[in-house]
């Protein structure tokens, strides 16, 4: 299970952190994703980070705002998003991928979504 919290709403140019607790697997052996989906959009891939934390990667429209970070010991993952855009407005959705690699697409378990909201 992965559950997300932390979303809201935020004025652009603020800063918001999700968190991602999982449960019910062994969290450290999975690379974890962070992906939004804004209204009439397709899911995006936002961001990616391998099981040890040692790799990670970014969709281009976060690279330098944005960072994914783990906790291993606390089975949760994180997403620090700083200077906020309207365009970042979205529902963020974690997720798990076997692989443990943190790649962009082919993951295996999703949470349930958290909001965020940028006002301009």
């Amino acid at each position: 299970q992965l559950v997300e919290s932390g979303g809201g709403l935020v004025q652009a140019g603020g800063s918001l952190r999700l968190s991602c607790a999982a449960s019910g697997l062994t969290f450290s052996n999975y690379g974890m994703g962070w992906f939004r989906q804004a209204p009439g959009k397709e899911r995006e891939f936002v961001a990616g980070i391998s099981w040890s934390g040692g790799r990670t990667n970014y969709a281009n429209s976060v690279k330098g705002r944005f960072t994914i970070f783990r906790d291993n010991n606390k089975n949760t993952v994180y997403l620090q998003m700083n200077s906020l855009k309207p365009e970042d407005a979205a529902v963020y959705y974690c997720a798990a991928q076997i692989s443990g690699l943190g790649l962009s697409s082919g993951y295996n378990y999703w949470g349930q979504g958290t909001q965020v909201t940028v006002s301009s």
